[in-house]
């Protein structure tokens, strides 16, 4: 039971430092975040300003389009210079590799006796590794470098993905004047259900990175209300001076 125990967690801890390295957990986190608060502050700034439900649903929307196609841009560039990036380094590694074989060959045997193992089994395991070069590369970039190349990430992936997720998140605020609630009982029920929404995603944001769910939920949820309260704020003296 222990041993499948902490084969699960390794297993488990695998796969989160793969989604970090990918930028998916990223863009997923910053995808439905986003939505809800950038949202809220939309709909919650034009309605408090006195605008109709036609209104607030055409900037709503607009801000939902506008912020998903945002996100999706900014990240496929991000993933796209980091994946660049680390293939860069891979590129030179492998020239390297061709020049001076026998160098890194030395370097990886240090590496393998920095964790534990001794001398004439660490230079034994690289020379087994140095018969392939792709193999050879790809395990001193893993464990020399602290690079996998079968974790890059996709710059469509990430980009797709925050585009779905800050729509999914666009939806708490926008539903009340969906649905039919206007006025001040829709910003009630908007802010009500983003402040739903952020406390899944802070208490899942701080159980992913192994903090307080609990902090994380309330954190999350501190920073939604202050937003609501302070473009509700905007929105009534805008509306005033408009008036």
């Amino acid at each position: 039971m222990v041993k499948i125990t902490h084969e699960a967690a390794s297993a488990m801890l695998a796969r989160r430092a793969a989604q970090v390295q990918r930028g998916s957990a990223r863009a997923a986190v910053l995808g439905v975040n986003d939505g809800l608060v950038s949202i809220l502050c939309i709909v919650v700034a034009v309605a408090a300003a006195g605008a109709d439900a036609k209104a607030v649903l055409i900037a709503g929307f607009a801000g939902a389009l506008a912020g998903a196609i945002s996100m999706a841009a900014g990240e496929w560039i991000s993933v796209k210079a980091q994946v660049e990036l680390f293939e860069n380094v891979l590129s030179d590694l492998r020239k390297i590799v061709k020049a001076d074989k026998a160098l890194l060959e030395t370097n990886l045997t240090k590496n393998f006796e920095e964790h534990g193992m001794d001398e004439k089994t660490a230079k034994h395991a690289v020379a087994d590794v140095a018969k392939s070069d792709k193999e050879f590369v790809s395990m001193y970039s893993s464990q020399v470098v602290g690079l996998n190349e079968d974790e890059l990430g996709s710059p469509w992936v990430a980009a797709g993905s925050s585009f779905v997720l800050f729509w999914l998140g666009s939806i708490p605020p926008l539903l009340p004047w969906v649905i039919g609630w206007h006025n001040t009982e829709g910003i009630l029920l908007a802010v009500t259900l983003t402040a739903i929404g952020s406390l899944f995603v802070g208490g899942y944001t701080a159980r992913s990175s192994g903090k307080s769910m609990l902090h994380g939920a309330l954190r999350q949820l501190v920073i939604v209300v202050f937003a609501s309260a302070v473009t509700y704020g905007v929105g009534v003296v805008f509306g005033v001076a408009v008036s």
